[in-house]
């Protein structure tokens, strides 16, 4: 197995197991909440269209898409965060410093998890750049 193939196989299983989990874990609430399950859709869509028909077009439009999801990777960290926050200053509207930003990254939406959109565009850009000859 080549090491492009192995990428390939990286990005459609990491994005479809973060689909599955979103799905199971009904993450469908709202628009926003739909971005990663379309972006990750999308870029399965694109990943098996550019294999089956390979092209310097197709390859900078997953490229671009790779872009996208490591946009909503980021973004998603910072909703979470900020839902976390805005959670924890209700239970206590004098929580600050420390002890509020504990509370953002340990609440009840898991902070950092959309950050693995992230990693799967890392790996999606690098099985989309072309193979160098050295």
């Amino acid at each position: 197995m080549t090491t492009q193939r192995l990428l390939e196989l990286t990005f459609l299983g990491g994005s479809l197991g973060t689909a599955a989990e979103l799905l199971l874990m009904a993450h469908t609430e709202g628009v926003w909440q739909k971005v990663p399950l379309v972006l990750l859709a999308v870029g399965c869509v694109v990943l098996l269209v550019k294999r089956r028909k390979p092209s310097d077009a197709m390859r900078r439009v997953f490229l671009g898409l790779m872009v996208f999801i490591a946009l909503g990777g980021v973004s998603g960290v910072v909703l979470h965060v900020n839902s976390n926050v805005e959670f924890a200053k209700e239970l206590d509207p004098e929580l600050s410093g420390g002890a509020l930003l504990g509370e953002s990254l340990t609440g009840a939406t898991p902070a950092l998890a959309p950050g693995a959109m992230f990693l799967l565009a890392a790996v999606g850009w690098a099985c989309g750049r072309p193979a160098r000859r050295d």
